[in-house]
């Protein structure tokens, strides 16, 4: 990494399935959906269909690869600041997160 890069964690390449939402009550229940570009345990790199605002909070769902005892699909449910958008892709601070059980309702946040 170079001097300018701010990032603490390595980030991997992982293409998966994403849906969310922003936690704003001024912008209502404004969500949309994506394909990550890339992860870290700090951040998530992610193509979306809408332009997300820096500085807002937003909390995603995010297909995962690994399956609870080989037969239940998981989703990751991560919750952070949008810190960057641009050409279509938003970086996201991930300040929460957990991993749930995708139910009858499949990939919702």
């Amino acid at each position: 990494r170079g001097k300018t890069d701010r990032r603490t964690s390595d980030r991997f390449p992982m293409e998966r399935e994403i849906r969310f939402k922003m936690l704003s009550k001024r912008l209502g229940d404004e969500s949309g959906a994506g394909t990550s570009v890339n992860m870290s345990s700090g951040g998530i790199y992610f193509q979306s269909d809408k332009p997300l605002i820096p500085g807002k909070r937003v909390e995603m769902a995010i297909s995962w690869p690994a399956q609870l005892d080989n037969r239940c699909a998981l989703k990751l449910i991560a919750r952070g600041k949008v810190v960057r958008y641009e050409a279509g892709c938003a970086a996201v601070e991930i300040q929460q997160y957990e991993f749930r059980t995708v139910g009858i309702h499949g990939l919702t946040v």
